[in-house]
Parts: structure tokens; C-alpha cells; sequence
């Protein structure tokens, strides 16, 4: 079965660095775009960064700058390099993924990891 597990969330002190990984796993043939999103406590998930299998990215405006996503298309792994952390950054991060997994791409998400940036 395909699964995707975030990992590398926890506290961090505003102005200071955190770095996500996110490791599918299970019959994968291909793996299309992924993608960090995010969602705070009463907000809407909202799309953090994103990365195609050729390596174009996309980024929130409210993380251009700070945040960067890349991928390591052999160990089917993405990463989010957070970087000058702001407390609105507190969020759980959830990895997604566009996954070839038996016939056709499907969407997969992680379980998500939190992410807690204090004062």
C-alpha cells in the first residue's frame, strides 16, 4: 500500500529553522508533483510549496524567501527546508503527492507533522 510519512516537525523558536522530510513508500511506479500544505486551528488548509518531478517549484507568498522544497526523485523523498520561522507558521504540515501506484496517479497524503513556532 502507498503511503507517506512526514516527518522532522516539532518546536521551533521564532527565527529559527526547521527541515520536513517526507518518504513514500509502497508499489510506486511514479511519482508527478508534491507538495507541502498546511493547516493551523480553525484556518483552511492552504497549499505551502509545491514541486514537479522535473524540479519547477511553487511557493506561497507567505513563505517566498523562507521556506524551500526540494525532492530526491531516487529515495522518493520531499523535503521542506523552513527557514526565518514566524509564529503563523504554526501548522499541522501535511506532504501530498500525485503517486503512479498500480493503473493511474492517484492523490496521497501523510498523516501530517506539527510544526509549533513560539514568541
Amino acid at each position: 500500500q502507498v503511503q507517506l510519512v512526514e516527518s522532522g516537525g516539532g518546536l521551533a523558536q521564532a527565527g529559527g529553522s526547521l527541515r520536513l522530510s517526507c518518504v513514500a513508500s509502497g508499489i510506486i511506479f511514479g511519482i508527478e508533483t508534491m507538495a507541502w500544505y498546511r493547516q493551523a486551528p480553525g484556518k483552511q488548509r492552504e497549499l505551502v510549496a509545491s514541486i514537479s518531478r522535473g524540479g519547477e517549484t511553487n511557493y506561497a507568498d507567505s513563505v517566498k524567501g523562507r521556506f524551500t522544497i526540494s525532492r530526491d526523485n531516487v529515495k522518493k523523498l520531499a523535503y521542506l527546508q523552513m527557514n526565518s520561522l514566524k509564529p503563523d507558521d504554526t501548522a499541522v504540515y501535511y506532504c501530498n503527492a500525485a503517486i503512479l501506484s498500480m493503473s493511474r496517479y492517484s492523490p496521497y497524503w501523510g498523516q501530517g507533522t506539527q510544526v509549533t513556532v513560539s514568541s
